[in-house]
């Protein structure tokens, strides 16, 4: 099972990351409607501080062309895409997508399964980083395929692993769950708790 901490905000957060051996560290840029939006430069400072093995991927909401091109040459080993795709995508970068859907546009999965480009799908809430759950039986039934799916949207310690359970996905992606209640950020000991959560589901 696949663990995704999303919306760092700090090199301090990445110690944080480091410490749980997660799989992938997720930074959301080019999108300043959310408290979580960093710079590239500071991304930058966060990949650094990033254990070599845990992969890079930078979280956009309809990104323009040359922002993908900025990500790419940034070195992010994915880029998260919700909303629209920038016509030419495939052809200008390299870098591989994880497209994201939520419970409005979860019609247009289907229409992704031939696309190479693609690396994999994230399943999030109507409002991606609210904490909102949504209702998995929305995603249990759909089919899968060779790409990697990955489940998102107001996990926490306490509920992820029965959304595991209903779900099946190939990981578990988590954001606000790991957060602060009275103050912006991530909270070191619940991302130690939804690290123990998951991988004790595992049984390892």
């Amino acid at each position: 099972m696949k663990i995704k901490i999303c919306g760092l905000t700090s090199p301090e957060e990445a110690e944080y990351v480091n410490k749980n051996h997660v799989d992938f560290a997720g930074m959301v840029l080019f999108y300043p409607k959310s408290k979580r939006n960093i710079s590239l430069s500071q991304a930058k400072n966060i990949c650094n501080a990033l254990d070599r093995e845990i992969r890079t991927v930078a979280v956009t909401v309809a990104p323009t062309l040359e922002q993908a091109k900025q990500i790419q040459e940034a070195g992010f080993d994915y880029i998260q895409i919700h909303g629209s795709l920038p016509e030419g995508l495939f052809e200008a970068v390299k870098i591989p997508v994880l497209k994201a859907f939520n419970i409005s546009d979860m019609d247009m999965y289907e229409s992704y399964h031939e696309c190479t480009g693609i690396a994999g799908y994230v399943f999030d809430a109507q409002e991606p980083g609210s904490g909102k759950v949504f209702d998995w039986s929305l995603v249990a039934d759909i089919p899968g395929d060779d790409k990697m799916l990955l489940l998102a949207g107001g996990l926490n310690p306490d509920n992820v692993q029965e959304a595991m359970r209903y779900v099946k996905p190939d990981g578990v992606d988590v954001s606000s769950g790991v957060e602060y209640e009275e103050r912006q950020g991530k909270d070191p000991q619940k991302i130690d708790a939804f690290v123990k959560a998951v991988r004790g589901q595992m049984g390892c």
